[in-house]
């Protein structure tokens, strides 16, 4: 959950999830839309999806070799170093956000990185200075020295326990590392979301499951998607980005002629929470009175 997401927008999704699925067997046991529908608004779904199929492919106890927790639905390099060197003290060096900044300026580094060569390198450099004895204190060490002293901006230095390592501080360079190329801009985009209702009933439409990032997914429609509806007089708008996309969307109350249309289903108000319902629809429900 951690994965693109602040710590502070997690707890209560975290602490929800927990209380819906304890350990992993209740998690393989639970069909994917009430997992979906327990992660609705942390976005970036795969890793619901992923956390589900890992669950599910436990063998009934957690892996405790490095290659088996790799091989794990979802599990890259990062966490794959991080788990087996915290829980089981193997020797796999862990290098996230925060170690890539400590190590860019221990080596007083410019290379971008965002490039794979260089994360690469950082990998190697990690691996070199990691202490085979204690690997899982190191690991957290270097992400603490991170996230409270080799900070993104006014690195504070003069508390650094390594500074006289450090080849940036010694050049006077920490505050030009590590270097980073610029996101693309951000895409504005228009959308409208239609409210179309019988009642407390809305009009809905679900993503096939095949949609990698939003399979399963229940979704208010568009105006693009009915251009003859009635519309009414918007009563409300927001604001909502994915990655470099800056959606502006509408909200715009309408009636529609269904006859011929396939693919919608009416839903009660009260079951779309244990429904898998977008953001975009959740928040435009707001205004549905």
């Amino acid at each position: 959950m951690l994965q693109q997401t602040r710590a502070a927008a997690v707890v209560p999704y975290y602490e929800r999830f927990l209380a819906l699925f304890p350990d992993p067997r209740a998690l393989a046991t639970a069909e994917l839309p009430a997992v979906l529908a327990a992660w609705a608004g942390l976005g970036y779904y795969s890793r619901a999806r992923l956390l589900h199929r890992a669950a599910r492919a436990l063998d009934g106890a957690f892996p405790s070799r490095y290659e088996d927790i790799r091989a794990m639905p979802g599990v890259g390099d990062y966490t794959a170093a991080a788990v087996a060197s915290i829980a089981f003290e193997l020797p796999h060096a862990a290098v996230d956000g925060n170690v890539l900044r400590v190590l860019s300026r221990l080596a007083n580094d410019p290379s971008d990185i965002a490039s794979p060569k260089t994360r690469g390198n950082f990998q190697a450099m990690a691996d070199s200075l990691l202490h085979p004895e204690k690997p899982g204190a190191f690991n957290q060490a270097m992400m603490e020295l991170g996230a409270t002293i080799c900070v993104p901006k006014g690195p504070r230095c003069l508390l650094c326990p390594v500074r006289k390592f450090c080849a940036a501080a010694s050049a006077g360079t920490q505050n030009e590392l590590p270097v980073k190329q610029r996101k693309a801009r951000s895409v504005a985009i228009e959308r409208t979301l239609l409210l179309v209702r019988k009642g407390n009933r809305f009009l809905f439409w679900q993503r096939p499951v095949e949609d990698r990032k939003l399979g399963g997914f229940w979704e208010l429609p568009e105006l693009s998607d009915l251009p003859d509806a009635e519309v009414s007089t918007p009563v409300g708008s927001f604001r909502h980005s994915i990655m470099n996309h800056d959606y502006r969307i509408t909200v715009c109350p309408a009636k529609v002629n269904l006859s011929g249309r396939k693919g919608y289903r009416w839903i009660e108000r009260n079951a779309l929470e244990t429904l898998p319902v977008s953001t975009t629809a959740r928040k435009a429900l707001r205004w549905a009175g």
